[in-house]
């Protein structure tokens, strides 16, 4: 049984209402349902749901709204999508708390066909939506939509701005591939923040401009305005990844520590270890992996152990597979990669030893018929069936019939 904090939102409701449920009021339900939106993970929207019903509430559309966010932050979207569907007056807040469900659950198309609704329902879009909805077009390449809602904020004005729309406009365009237009946004930009800089990079960066990459941090550098984020360091690791900067990689990797206390995630130590193995430094690749601060990932071994099938190198090969093991231990593209490094390193023994155990691990094929209300199941290679030689004989009679077709086709043809 979960025990509940006297400071909990929905224990503090529950107090005020074995005091006295006219203690209760619409605002002080919408003030608990915030403090559990704040809340990480959220704590008990099903129960402050329950309670609001109870008290006679639960039709009041800031209440619904909120409770809206409040499913989505604990990954339940299809509470969130019933409790929309509840509202009977829907305004932007609503319709944009749905939009940003979905967003957040990294479903950016049905995001995008939300915002879509809310237009056919004749509701105008706030700076909110917009902003939600240009991360939606980032997440799914909507170019169109995204460029539809840069000229409507031009055509309504006044959006210049406001910085955190104009930070997503400028890493739609970015994630959709149109770098010109993002770096001419960043160039205009009146004000600048850490996600200005960062999109910009992280643009150049993902489209292979290592070189703008690169120079637009040390520009940000120098600015001293602002100061980097662990994402700032994504975008300049991939651009030296591009590039094939390996020492200015490393540098990178251990200046975020050392001068700006940001300790490396999965994704920054991911870049270091992918440009070391397609610079051939597998032996590095893999010390590094070993003295990661964090557990490393599936995607960091396969990684090395696609790099050390390559190159033939089976020692590595066997290290990154056994902690692949450990990790996602069903995956078969790992035996495949194994396979090919004992091949590429001329070990053929050990190559068909994986093979076999491949092969006892695949599930055979089958097929069934019907017959007279009857299942029969055939399965690959089996040879236990009853029926057997029967089978085998119509199969043979088949086969012989079917070459005699041919002879009789060809020499019709002469």
């Amino acid at each position: 049984m979960q025990r509940r904090s006297k400071s909990d939102p929905l224990s503090r409701l529950l107090f005020l209402h074995r005091a006295g449920p006219s203690r209760i009021d619409g605002h002080t339900v919408l003030l608990a349902l915030n403090q559990c939106v704040k809340t990480s993970p959220p704590t008990q929207p099903r129960q402050l749901h329950a309670l609001m019903f109870r008290l006679g509430f639960s039709s009041l559309s800031a209440l619904q709204t909120t409770l809206i966010s409040a499913y989505s932050q604990c990954w339940n979207l299809a509470d969130a999508r019933r409790m929309f569907g509840e509202i009977t007056h829907r305004n932007v807040v609503s319709w944009t708390a749905l939009i940003s469900a979905y967003v957040n659950h990294n479903r950016p198309d049905d995001a995008l066909r939300v915002f879509r609704q809310m237009q056919a329902d004749h509701v105008e879009p706030d700076r909110v939506a917009l902003t939600i909805a240009l991360s939606a077009c980032a997440d799914s390449g909507a170019r169109e939509t995204g460029e539809w809602i840069h000229a409507y904020a031009r055509r309504a004005g006044g959006f210049e701005d406001d910085l955190f729309f104009y930070n997503a406009l400028l890493n739609m365009y970015a994630k959709c591939g149109d770098v010109g237009t993002s770096r001419w946004l960043f160039d205009g930009a009146r004000r600048r923040d850490v996600m200005t800089w960062t999109s910009m990079i992280v643009g150049h960066a993902l489209h292979g401009q290592a070189e703008e990459a690169l120079l637009l941090f040390d520009e940000m550098k120098r600015s001293c305005a602002v100061v980097p984020n662990g994402v700032t360091f994504v975008g300049v690791l991939m651009a030296c990844s591009h590039a094939g900067l390996v020492g200015e990689a490393r540098w990178h990797l251990e200046s975020m520590s050392r001068d700006y206390g940001l300790e490396p995630r999965i994704s920054h130590y991911g870049c270091v270890v992918d440009l070391l193995c397609r610079s051939g430094l597998l032996k590095e690749a893999h010390a590094l992996i070993e003295s990661m601060l964090i557990r490393p990932n599936a995607v960091i071994w396969r990684t090395l152990l696609a790099a050390a099938s390559l190159r033939g190198d089976s020692g590595l090969a066997c290290r990154a597979r056994r902690s692949l093991l450990e990790l996602e231990p069903g995956y078969d593209g790992d035996d495949v990669a194994m396979s090919n490094a004992y091949a590429a390193a001329g070990l053929w023994n050990e190559k068909e030893n994986v093979r076999e155990k491949m092969e006892q691990k695949r599930v055979p094929g089958c097929s069934s018929i019907e017959v007279e209300s009857r299942v029969h199941e055939f399965v690959s290679a089996d040879k236990s069936h009853t029926l057997r030689r029967e089978m085998h004989g119509v199969l043979r009679s088949l086969a012989e019939n079917s070459r005699l077709s041919e002879t009789v086709l060809s020499y019709r043809g002469i």
